[in-house]
């Protein structure tokens, strides 16, 4: 038996090329070796903070157009792939020219701890049951090219009865700590575990490639609401660790599998993690400096000293992710208010354009919320920023007993994000779009998409520009939650937020406060759904299509919504049935 053993993953994160990243949590320092069917292999030892250990393997030599069986190992010993139903893990690689390839995208947000753990009474996990139904009929050329996670893979702030047991038995906590919140490190180790340990999940993050973005709950709910809810979080006097335990537990677990091989060698903090004898203090004082991001977010000067960027792009086939941090780094300052500070808006402006057939943004929160809950939002912000204390206070409450947060509670941000996709999405397929700075770029793409969470329900709206010459569909996909429930008394108002009648209504309240109309409009085109879900992505050539599907009480999926985003051609054979979709050529097994 090797002295060290695995805790937590394997987990796949990036395939890029002939490269692969696996990261794992391991008992005890050791030498991680990652070796492959087909020879391909990798070697990291393990880096070590807070007394609990960890590795990033880089696989290299992979086989284009192949799926490999692989396994880990710890000081020489196969520790993985253990004795279990489960099928072996794989790595499966795109082919080296991939641009005429589909392109399939699964995606969802919320999941609280596990239906084997959680105290209550939830429909089935979404997640739980995709990753049985990948794993019942075993192919590798269904599975998705990535799992896009948009926040609140744990919750730090709503835990389960075996952490609050093990909480209760802590001696050692701060002041003031919540009894049933994780404070420490330490503590959030112990949700990823929960969470990661299932049997099904644990097979399929060992086999689909995962990137992740956090939202509120990974710190606690509402979190950076507003510059008002960060004096009064800093007061407590438990804040300070929960805040930096809370940004270095998502880095390790979360953040650092987000990274392209060559992003992960230019990384400064992972270079000081890997090089320190014991890495505690790095990630201490990093999640220290990263939490300053908000309150000099309003600055570039001052910002870009401490500034650490959590949002990040990739490209797979023809189709463009970028991954948008929506809650560290927000300018909260009064009349400045946006979801990015100024630099990172122009790193995303850059990352926009480009030549691709598909542009998909990935936010833990929707940009388009039904539109009378959208006027409401932007009504609250013009009156939290009123001269008259008094009814900035009103509206300082409201925002945090409502959740008024979102996109439309960042005008600025909002109305700079259409204004985005107008730009990108204007001309026609063989005309050129236009860079703010440089000019004219690409072809106006296909289809751009909108990912969102966080509202624990599932629905596909579609943007309309004034702009006539705005030919690229611009969609909202909002699939939430994997594994929550929305209160039922919260439904009906979800439902009603639709409404065109109490659109009209909150419209005139907006205008009230001087609130400017939207320089866009949007649709529903399906949803509400308000059970648990997991959403697929597809793209072929220039034809993109989306499908939420639902858990039911027995635990299987089913659909619940599919439309199509645009309807260009495909690379699917002429003689295929209408509507079907090109499968991947089948990778060969290895």
């Amino acid at each position: 038996m090797p002295a060290a053993h695995l805790l937590v993953g394997p987990l796949l994160r990036r395939v890029v090329g002939t490269q692969a990243t696996i990261w794992v949590e391991t008992s005890a320092p050791a030498v991680v070796t990652v070796r492959t069917a087909d020879g391909a292999t990798g070697t990291a030892a393990t880096f070590s903070a807070y007394q609990h250990h960890y590795a990033l393997v880089v696989v290299s030599g992979l086989v284009p157009g192949t799926a490999s069986t692989y396994e880990v190992l710890l000081d020489g010993e196969p520790v993985w792939p253990q004795r279990g139903p489960y099928q072996p893990s794989v790595i499966r690689t795109r082919a080296a020219d991939d641009r005429d390839q589909p392109v399939h995208l699964a995606f969802g947000s919320c999941r609280e701890t596990t239906q084997r753990a959680t105290a209550r009474r939830l429909p089935p996990d979404a997640l739980d049951a995709y990753a049985r139904r990948l794993a019942a009929d075993f192919d590798p050329a269904d599975l998705p090219d990535l799992l896009v996670l948009l926040g609140d893979q744990v919750y730090a702030d709503e835990t389960s009865p075996t952490v609050r047991r093990l909480l209760r038995r802590r001696r050692q906590r701060p002041a003031g700590a919540p009894v049933d919140q994780v404070v420490s490190f330490d503590e959030y180790t112990k949700l990823y575990l929960e969470s990661w340990g299932d049997p099904e999940i644990r097979w399929l993050l060992s086999t689909v490639p995962t990137v992740m973005i956090f939202d509120d709950h990974e710190i606690v709910d509402d979190w950076n609401t507003s510059a008002a809810w960060r004096a009064d979080a800093r007061a407590q006097p438990w804040w300070a660790e929960r805040i930096g335990s809370g940004l270095a537990s998502y880095w390790v677990y979360q953040h650092l599998g987000n990274l392209s091989p060559e992003e992960i060698a230019a990384d400064p903090v992972h270079t000081k993690v890997t090089t320190a004898e014991d890495a505690t203090e790095v990630l201490r004082e990093f999640g220290r400096q990263v939490d300053r991001e908000s309150d000099l977010a309003h600055d570039p000067e001052r910002w870009r000293a401490v500034q650490y960027q959590w949002s990040f792009a990739l490209d797979i086939g023809r189709t463009r992710l970028v991954m948008l941090d929506n809650r560290c780094s927000r300018v909260l300052a009064s009349g400045q208010r946006a979801i990015l500070p100024p630099g990172e808006w122009s790193w995303l402006v850059d990352q926009a354009h480009g030549t691709y057939d598909h542009l998909v943004v990935g936010c833990s929160l929707p940009w388009l919320l039904p539109p009378s809950i959208h006027h409401v939002e932007a009504w609250n912000e013009k009156l939290a920023d009123s001269p008259r204390r008094w009814v900035a206070d009103a509206a300082e409450k409201l925002r945090r007993a409502l959740d008024l947060e979102h996109w439309a509670a960042f005008r600025r941000s909002f109305d700079a994000l259409g204004a985005l996709f107008a730009r990108i999405g204007g001309g026609t397929p063989d005309e050129p779009g236009r860079h703010p700075d440089t000019g004219p770029t690409s072809a106006a793409p296909a289809s751009i998409s909108v990912l969102g969470g966080d509202v624990h329900h599932s629905y596909v709206a579609r943007a309309r520009f004034a702009d006539s010459s705005v030919v690229t569909p611009v969609h909202q996909l909002t699939c939430s939650p994997i594994h929550n429930q929305v209160p039922a008394g919260m439904r009906p108002m979800m439902r009603l937020g639709w409404s065109p009648g109490l659109a009209v209504a909150a419209r005139a309240l907006a205008r009230t406060a001087g609130v400017r109309r939207p320089s866009l409009t949007w649709t529903k085109l399906a949803g509400p759904y308000f059970g648990n879900a997991i959403g697929t992505l597809r793209h072929d050539g220039r034809r993109a299509e989306v499908t939420i599907e639902g858990t039911t009480s027995a635990g299987a999926l089913h659909r619940v919504m599919r439309h199509d985003l645009a309807g260009g051609p495909t690379a699917t054979p002429a003689n295929a049935e209408p509507g079907a979709w090109a499968r991947p050529s089948a990778p060969r097994a290895r």
